[in-house]
Formats: C-alpha cells, sequence, structure tokens
C-alpha cells in the first residue's frame, strides 16, 4: 500500500501541490482584526500583506486538535501507513499536539503505522522536506525508508533570509524595538538563518543590493553540490527581488531548479512584506 504523506501549511507549498499530489493538506489558522482564518483556504498571503501594510496585526495559531484527531483517525481506520512531516516544534506547537494526538490513536489502533517528524524547518526549507517526501512516496519506497530517509533530509536544510522591515520581528520579540528603530534609520537588513528549529541572526548588512550579493556567498560557503540540486525561494510579496536573487543563483549556480512560491500567511504574520529566503542542502542527500 502506497504511503500517504501529510503536511501542514507552514510548508509555503501551494494548495494546488497537494492537490495535484494527493497530499494531506493541513491549515495554520491566521487571526486578522479578530477573524479567524484558516491558511491559504481562507488567508491568501497578498491578502495578509495588504492588511499588514495598512497597519493590521495578524496573528497565528497552531492546527487544532480535533483536525489532527480526525485525519489520524481516519489513516488508522483505513490502515492507510503515513508520514505527517511538521512545522519545527521550535517554531510552533502543531508538532508537540500532533504528536498527543497521535499517541491516543495509537491506544485504539495500536497496528496503525503513523510517523510523526520534526522538521526543524520552515516555510519552504519545510516545502523541500515534503517535495522530496512526495517524491519517495510516488517511488514506492515503504514507510520505514521513507521516516528514515526524511529525517536525516531534515537536517540538511539552509535557510537564509532577511527582512525588509525589523518591526515585524520586533512584535514578535525577536529583536528589540530599539534595534528595529535604528536598523530602519540607517537601511540595516539583516541575514538571519534557522539552527536545529530555532530563528537566529547571522549577520546585518545595509542595503538591498548588498544583502543578496551576501546570500550568494554564504551560499557558496554553505552550500554542497549546489548544480544539482533544487533551490528554494520564497518571498513577501515582493516577485520582483524574487526574480532577482533567482537570477544570482542560476548565474553562479546552475542549480537543476530555481522554485520560488509566497512566504505564506502564517510566517509572513511574523517576517512582514518583503521577506526573502532562501533554501538549499549543506550536505548531498
Amino acid at each position: 500500500m502506497s504511503v500517504q504523506i501529510i503536511a501542514d501549511s507552514a510548508s509555503d507549498l501551494p494548495i494546488d501541490y497537494f492537490e495535484e499530489n494527493s497530499l494531506l493538506f493541513l491549515p495554520l489558522t491566521v487571526d486578522l482584526n479578530g477573524e479567524q482564518l484558516k491558511d491559504q483556504i481562507e488567508a491568501s498571503p497578498k491578502k495578509i500583506y495588504d492588511a499588514m501594510r495598512e497597519g493590521a496585526i495578524a496573528k497565528t495559531s497552531q492546527v487544532s486538535p480535533h483536525v489532527f484527531k480526525e485525519t489520524f483517525t481516519d489513516l488508522a481506520k483505513n490502515g492507510t501507513p503515513a508520514v505527517y512531516v511538521a512545522f519545527s516544534s521550535e517554531l510552533s506547537g502543531t508538532y508537540q499536539t500532533a504528536m498527543m494526538i497521535r499517541n491516543e490513536v495509537l491506544e485504539e489502533y495500536p497496528e496503525a503505522e503513523l510517523s510523526i517528524i520534526d522538521s526543524k524547518c520552515a516555510s519552504l526549507g519545510y516545502g523541500l522536506a515534503v517535495m522530496y517526501a512526495n517524491e519517495l512516496a510516488q517511488e514506492g519506497k515503504s514507510f520505514t525508508e521513507i521516516d528514515q530517509i526524511i529525517r536525516n533530509y531534515c537536517p540538511k536544510i539552509e535557510h537564509i533570509f532577511t527582512v525588509d522591515n525589523l518591526e515585524y520581528l520586533a512584535r514578535g520579540g525577536r529583536i528589540s524595538k530599539t534595534s528595529a528603530f535604528v536598523g530602519g534609520l540607517l537601511n540595516i537588513k539583516p541575514i538571519l538563518h534557522v539552527d536545529d528549529g530555532k530563528l537566529i541572526p547571522l549577520e546585518k548588512i545595509r542595503g538591498r543590493k548588498k544583502v543578496l550579493k551576501r546570500i550568494i556567498e554564504i551560499m557558496k560557503e554553505r552550500g554542497v553540490n549546489l548544480q544539482n540540486q533544487r533551490i528554494a525561494i520564497s518571498h513577501g510579496d515582493d516577485i520582483d527581488v524574487a526574480n532577482e536573487m533567482k537570477a544570482l543563483i542560476e548565474q553562479e549556480f546552475s542549480p537543476q531548479e530555481v522554485y520560488i512560491h509566497y512566504v505564506g500567511a502564517v510566517i509572513g504574520a511574523h517576517s512582514g512584506p518583503g521577506t526573502l529566503a532562501i533554501f538549499f542542502l549543506n550536505a548531498e542527500k
């Protein structure tokens, strides 16, 4: 029997990708001015970014226990092996809730094959792991093979990103409000990365052009065999800068593919419009 791949909306893959590949999609929720919206279903990235530009504050919440219980129970009843690649446990409580519900379902269906993987990834870094898991499932890999391969794959995914406005990170407590104010005055753009699922500041660069150049340098320092990779770029409603970054990457590395999509509403609610993120591997698969 084929293995069902599950992912949540923080993977920032378009809903069409899930439908075309028969993946199960679990939406996180965005609270916009008191209205609860399901990520990607009721809350498009564009809608959230436009609202944030007008001063709205968006908040987010994890996948509900009810959705997990319903999804996992249906799979267990049908005897369908499933692998849920989850949003980083350091950035959301979604993984912990999924594990709790999984254990409840396994008490009722002890023979069920249901794996929950903490990707320690976000946005299209997480998306790359989901895409790889889907490819493995389509190749006919077993439940155990997919579980082991993806657990080994996720720590190799690099996340390098920058934000256009430090104020949004300040709201989320990632940096101080003073740093955000001074950074804005000086046109300072932070470069950040994800280490063991946590958001970590890496460097501060003045000016967007210098940031893009430095990201290419970081890719050279950290990437392995980039010409044979699928590299991903996610953007906070700024396709022009995403395409500029894509051109630089293609010129420098000639990768197999450069995949571009939005930073989704859930992550974008914290990083803000103008975010740019690049994802690649720092080791061979």
